[in-house]
């Protein structure tokens, strides 16, 4: 005859097993929706770089490089307090968070698209009209991102493989319109505009309307979080735009080129990495809830198998053949091939890195967090500047790569630190209430 404790002990196993089924599924729908997100972007990327030749692909990666930058901001104020406070909560909290969040990243995008409008008119030459067509495109480029974000912290990791779907469907004839056109801008055109078209059928998908008139008090009420990730998120992507444009300066144009291409070619494992990254702090969020113990376990597991992933991903480029670089890449591969093994280590630097930056978001160790984003970007800017007066291209490349590894140990250490204050105060918490 069964007793009372067996039963409950079979209980939790079935309890334990469902919750690793559903991880597994949220996780699962996060790659799927980053697969057809970078898909996307690795196909505008092979297109114009084949299309357009090496130069005017830099000036694709400027404006590609800005709108990471503005995108980096409307994540820190708008989708990333959501991420961190509105994450497994009921369905009538998350629905009026969601509806302040993407009002707050729709403003953003009207707001600095019109500035970025603004710039690219007053510039003129190759680079002014891509940045004028990036000003138009931001604010639906923005609110996309934003549905993205908001389907992950209810769980519904399937809407945004979906919305990102139709985003990749709309994109093709816009492809094919701007080769007819031609020209920087008009492939920003089409890849914003296709974007757009995804945004508004974010809204048919989650019945909630974007309200721009609730920004404020949704700024207000995530002050507390939200300027800390500006400020950090900020400093990553400016880092990047910093050596984009440095290394414009110092090397040429061209050279941002050949930078690009060589991360086109990580594109696969890419989306791996920013699919996980979805997921990552909603998840982290749900183990320090339920289980406080295992965050450091798992923050570690996922940083060191991204880390060894890249290193893999890497390892199969080398042993591609130039024929089928060339097929991918055109001439852009003749610049890019000699840098695929230090963005490989950049790459699995930044993914060792994820893992611990997941614990911290997840604690809500915005200091913390702000001071290890800070010390890696400046290490990265340092790096990848210093390199490309050094030795050039691949200097920077390298430079780049140290950095990327020296600001992982940093996050680390931070993290480690964080976790024993929270299991101390944990401790006195109980303490006092027993």
């Amino acid at each position: 005859m069964t007793t009372e404790k067996e039963t409950e002990e079979v209980r939790a196993t079935a309890r334990a097993g469902s919750a690793r089924r559903a991880l597994v599924g949220r996780l699962s729908w996060g790659l799927a929706d980053q697969a057809a997100s970078s898909l996307s972007n690795f196909v505008v990327g092979v297109y114009v770089a084949r299309s357009l030749g090496v130069t005017a692909f830099g000036v694709f990666s400027l404006a590609w490089v800005t709108y990471g930058v503005v995108l980096n901001v409307s994540r820190g104020l708008a989708t990333d307090p959501l991420v961190v406070r509105f994450s497994a909560v009921p369905q009538a909290a998350w629905r009026g968070a969601v509806a302040r969040s993407t009002g707050t990243a729709l403003g953003v995008g009207v707001v600095i698209g019109a500035a970025c409008l603004a710039v690219g008119l007053a510039l003129g030459g190759r680079v002014g009209p891509a940045f004028a067509c990036l000003g138009v495109v931001m604010p639906g480029l923005l609110l996309q991102d934003a549905w993205r974000f908001s389907f992950f912290a209810a769980g519904a990791g399937r809407k945004a493989f979906v919305n990102d779907l139709v985003w990749g469907a709309a994109l093709l004839p816009g492809m094919v319109v701007a080769a007819h056109v031609g020209g920087v801008g008009a492939f920003v055109l089409a890849w914003g505009a296709s974007a757009a078209v995804a945004a508004a059928y974010g809204c048919v998908q989650s019945g909630i309307r974007p309200r721009p008139g609730r920004a404020r008090s949704w700024l207000r009420e995530q002050r507390d979080l939200g300027y800390r990730y500006l400020v950090e998120n900020v400093s990553l992507s400016g880092a990047s735009q910093l050596r984009a444009y440095g290394l414009g300066v110092i090397v040429g144009v061209g050279a941002v080129g050949a930078v690009r291409g060589a991360e086109l070619l990580l594109g696969p494992f890419l989306a791996v990495l920013m699919g996980l990254s979805l997921v990552t702090v909603p998840e982290a969020a749900r183990v320090l809830r339920s289980a406080p113990h295992r965050l450091g376990r798992f923050c570690l597991l996922l940083g060191g198998g991204q880390a060894g992933a890249a290193v893999l991903w890497g390892g199969a480029l080398l042993l591609m053949p130039d024929r089928l670089g060339e097929l991918v890449l055109g001439h852009v591969w003749e610049s890019a091939s000699p840098l695929v093994v230090p963005v490989t280590l950049a790459v699995a630097g930044a993914g060792l890195g994820t893992g611990a930056a997941a614990g911290l978001r997840a604690l809500g160790a915005a200091r913390r967090s702000l001071r290890c984003q800070l010390f890696a970007s400046l290490c990265y800017v340092t790096g990848g500047l210093g390199g490309a007066a050094a030795g050039g291209t691949v200097g920077s490349a390298w430079g780049v790569a140290a950095a990327t590894l020296s600001g992982s140990a940093v996050w680390w250490l931070h993290l480690r630190s964080a976790l024993r204050e929270h299991h101390r105060n944990h401790e006195n918490h109980e303490a006092r209430t027993s």
